[in-house]
């Protein structure tokens, strides 16, 4: 019997792949058709990113509201700021453009100008009625004064609900059927209906008509992940392809790496499938992850076999090597590499945890293609041609490895200097990091309907909906006198903040009806006295058969009401400065045991989202620094090298969250992936390094100088060549228009790149000045695992 992962386990994998080479081929191409079978389960998200677990409190209390009263975000808005719309031909088209919409399947109803109604008091009768402000279509230019006139001065309970008496901004209110808001009609009617009805509109009565409304939003931002996966494929295969092709200058082994990370991106995709996982905004990144983390394996393993070839000239017995004395250090790198990723399973939120999922089972999935199909093809293939091996002779390298060497050699002072500046330089950068919980932040600034978020938020003070549900504890408690007014005085708080609309609630309605029985009159647009509320009350129940006042702000027993109202995109900490003044108000008017008020919305839970993520950033990175301090004490048996192994790659990750805070880059739930990624897949340099360097002090009977200048000379261009492919892999995310997968894709770029620095010339440092303490045969003992590195790889 063999162990696992020793020579002896990893000469039987070699013989295994060799000797049944037309079966695993088999077995891929059986299982790549099984993988491509699953790509119908995958479908792309139609609810909003829920960032915490479903039973966090936020969650519970905002499922509580939705059972109440229904769905929120079904709300689409449409909005014209013009003079010209007050002229009788374009708001009639106006308003037919509203009704028209009236007609489709998706939408519930429509709110616009014409269907705004005056309630009146018909005192023969003691109820109210309504009537339209416009009964048929807008006639003449008097009309349209009058309509003006009455909607801006009369009727305060309709003012920033529809227009804005300021600017005179004219909005229509679209309610999509609630059942549809979380499905794919949702995106039908915003794709196929609502946009090119706009567009046309726009051409034919020149007029620039804004959208909004989180539905609306929701599918444009979807359409844009579902645009970018493509790109994001085409562009990491295109640069890591021609990074990969420079190094080589083979045409053939470009080819075989694009054979091996595309099929790895189609097993990532059925995993997703098999899984039933929604693709997300996350998800979406992982195919070219798996790309960018894929070529720096096949880099390993393809130059280990020329190198091999140029050697000794026999073709087999370098497939066999290859195997064998590069398997265990790709195995290692790669689970290391996944044991950044896995870490966020660990986590409550949903979405990273199918994040961490599909990420880690696709890496180690890439492993496993790369070291069967690599070899496996190069069995079929002749031998290979000098032109194929003049890489192997890196004379141009050959500079950049004496300053490593002489660096090391003659400047360790200065190198420990700069590394502890620029450690408290960080430090102090990170004092500076702020954490935002901005929904629109992250999505495309240049693009339209971004400024048309920006254009509401100006008119009408946001689009993003916070909800307020007051239990009166009691049923038909909402209409007694004493909650209206407390209700009234929250209101007066709601509308007194800048960065929130003006609350809408069964206050308004109430308010409207005493302004109603007194004729109309603007002034008595307040809440009825003791005396004056029976009766005016009686009046609305006897309108309840045709004017149903309380439908959407109070439920059908009496006890719930609503206080709806919509903010502004603002940051996590201006957003927890409202909600405490709020609460605070909330805790003096409500007294507990009579009432029980929660604030919700989908505005709150991404905020609190947001909140609850970064804790979870200490969490998974503190997790995959134990994972990889494990993998290193098992390898080396010393505490001493796992510190030094983990300083090299601590180091660059708090240079970068410096540098978040020096360049005012927030933490938010794009960029709090950085750490994670970024430390498991830097450490793989440690891992190289580390391993090729054991290997020398064993051939060098443990003298350390010689041993660490070897280490440094045989795997520092290894470790050049895959943090440039794995620096510009990563840099394709900028070209993204999302700012967070932008920030994602610059920062975990710059991580790396100082992991590389860090590990070349601070690692050897660390061990040059620890030799005498880590020179000792007990100390680093050969443990169970051997690990091979790719020795002479690069001669």
């Amino acid at each position: 019997m063999f162990k696992l992962f020793t020579n002896t386990f990893w000469d039987v994998i070699a013989r295994l792949i060799l000797r049944n080479k037309i079966i695993i081929l088999a077995g891929i191409l059986l299982a790549t058709f099984l993988f491509s079978q699953k790509w119908e389960n995958m479908r792309f998200t139609y609810t909003e990113a829920n960032l915490l677990p479903d039973d966090h409190e936020v969650n519970v209390t905002y499922t509580r509201f939705l059972k109440t009263f229904g769905e929120e975000g079904n709300l689409i808005v449409l909005g014209v700021k013009d003079s010209t719309l007050f002229t009788v031909e374009k708001l009639n088209a106006w308003n037919k453009l509203s009704n028209d919409f009236k007609k489709h399947d998706a939408v519930e109803t429509v709110v616009s100008i014409k269907d705004l109604q005056k309630l009146i008091k018909d005192t023969k009768n003691e109820k109210f009625t309504l009537e339209p402000f416009i009964k048929d279509s807008i006639k003449s230019s008097t009309q349209i004064e009058t309509l003006q006139n009455e909607l801006f001065k009369q009727y305060p309970f309709y003012d920033n609900f529809l227009f804005n008496k300021e600017s005179k901004t004219i909005r229509t209110a679209i309610y999509l059927n609630k059942d549809i808001v979380n499905t794919s009609a949702r995106k039908d009617f915003v794709i196929n209906t609502l946009i090119p009805t706009i567009n046309n509109f726009e051409t034919t009565h020149n007029l620039d008509v804004r959208i909004s409304g989180m539905p609306y939003i929701r599918t444009l931002n979807s359409q844009n992940i579902v645009d970018e996966i493509g790109k994001f494929i085409i562009a990491a295969l295109l640069v890591t392809s021609l990074i990969f092709f420079f190094f080589f200058r083979s045409f053939r082994a470009t080819f075989i790496s694009l054979i091996v990370v595309c099929i790895g991106v189609m097993w990532t995709l059925g995993i997703i499938g098999l899984l039933n996982y929604e693709i997300t905004v996350l998800t979406a990144l992982i195919p070219p992850l798996i790309i960018v983390i894929g070529i720096p394996n096949c880099i390993f393993l393809i130059n280990k076999y020329q190198h091999e070839v140029k050697l000794h000239g026999n073709k087999v017995k370098s497939l066999q090597r290859v195997i064998t004395k590069i398997g265990n250090a790709t195995l290692m790198t790669n689970v290391t590499t996944a044991s950044g990723f896995a870490t966020f399973i660990l986590t409550e939120s949903k979405l990273l945890k199918e994040f961490g999922i599909v990420a880690s089972l696709s890496i180690l999935a890439i492993f496993i293609l790369c070291l069967l199909i690599i070899p496996i093809i190069y069995t079929f293939l002749p031998y290979p041609k000098d032109r194929h091996l003049e890489h192997l002779n890196k004379r141009w390298i050959g500079g950049f490895v004496d300053w490593m060497e002489h660096m090391v050699r003659q400047k360790r002072i200065a190198i420990y200097i700069t590394s502890v500046a620029l450690l408290v330089v960080s430090i102090i950068g990170i004092y500076q990091i702020k954490i935002s919980g901005s929904l629109i932040e992250d999505m495309p600034q240049d693009s339209k309907f971004v400024n048309d978020i920006r254009f509401f938020e100006e008119e009408f003070n946001g689009i993003m909906p916070l909800e307020f549900m007051i239990d009166t504890k009691r049923k038909k408690g909402v209409m007694k006198l004493s909650t209206l007014k407390r209700m009234e005085e929250l209101e007066d708080l709601i509308a007194e903040t800048p960065e929130l609309s003006k609350p809408i609630s069964v206050v308004g309605l109430v308010k409207y009806s005493k302004q109603a029985y007194y004729n109309g009159n603007p002034k008595f647009y307040q809440l009825p006295t003791l005396q004056e509320n029976s009766f005016i009350l009686s009046y609305a129940k006897n309108s309840s058969s045709n004017v149903d006042l309380l439908k959407n702000f109070v439920d059908s027993t009496g006890q719930f009401a609503r206080i709806t109202t919509f903010m502004k995109d603002i940051g996590t900490d201006k957003m927890e400065r409202i909600e405490e003044n709020i609460q605070t108000k909330i805790d003096k008017v409500f007294p507990k045991e009579q009432y029980n008020v929660t604030m919700t919305g989908k505005a709150l839970v991404f905020q609190k989202g947001t909140k609850y993520l970064v804790k979870n950033l200490a969490i998974s990175l503190s997790l995959a620094i134990l994972l990889i301090a494990l993998f290193m004490a098992y390898m080396f048996r010393s505490g001493r090298m796992i510190i030094v192994s983990l300083i090299p790659n601590l180091l660059p990750l708090l240079v970068t969250a410096g540098l978040m805070g020096y360049l005012g880059v927030p933490i938010k739930p794009s960029t709090i992936l950085v750490f994670s990624i970024a430390f498991g897949i830097s450490v793989d340099d440690t891992i190289h390094f580390l391993a090729k360097y054991r290997q020398e002090l064993q051939a060098n009977h443990w003298k350390i100088k010689v041993s660490v200048y070897g280490a440094l000379r045989e795997t520092g261009v290894s470790m050049f060549y895959t943090s440039i492919v794995l620096f510009f892999g990563f840099s394709v995310f900028t070209i993204s228009s999302f700012g967070g997968t932008v920030a994602l894709g610059a920062l975990v770029s710059a991580t790396l790149l100082f992991a590389m620095l860090s590990n070349l010339l601070l690692l050897p440092s660390l061990l040059l000045s620890l030799e005498r303490s880590i020179a000792n045969k007990e100390v680093l003992r050969e443990p169970s695992i051997n690990i091979i590195p790719e020795e002479d790889e690069e001669e």
